[in-house]
């Protein structure tokens, strides 16, 4: 518990976040919540629609940190391969991510998200591949 509350204040912290609007709100081991609050500036070419390529980031945000709550040890990733399939346009003022690590081997990870709506409206849902690396210490 006390590693999950860590590892949600440490993503919070992270600055291309903040200026994205996007907030770390669960964690549990393999599964990561996210919430996108777009800043005007992400959102083109109308209000409240974030560009897709927002939602491409705060999906790859999310599952990278799926990945990292699933290992042991201090660990970090980087995305091998992000697959995503926009199913409808985003508008709204928050949408909120769900990101589950579905399998892993001792280097990767494969990872599925699913992107809603204010109303729970299914607007992006992806599949990733991570490499795990271990931190040097």
């Amino acid at each position: 518990m006390e590693l999950n509350r860590e590892m949600i204040e440490l993503g919070n912290k992270n600055s291309l976040y903040k200026a994205m609007g996007i907030r770390i709100e669960s964690v549990e081991e393999g599964m990561v919540k996210s919430r996108l609050e777009p800043k005007s500036e992400m959102c083109w070419p109308y209000p409240d629609q974030p560009h897709g390529g927002v939602l491409f980031t705060l999906m790859d945000t999310t599952m990278a940190w799926a990945v990292i709550s699933s290992q042991e040890k201090a660990s970090f990733c980087t995305t091998i391969n992000l697959d995503i399939q926009y199913t409808r346009p985003a508008k709204g003022t928050f949408f909120s991510c769900v990101a589950e690590v579905i399998s892993r081997t001792k280097q990767i990870s494969f990872v599925k998200a699913v992107i809603h709506d204010p109303y729970g409206v299914v607007l992006a849902m992806g599949q990733g591949t991570y490499r795990i690396m271990q931190n040097r210490q």
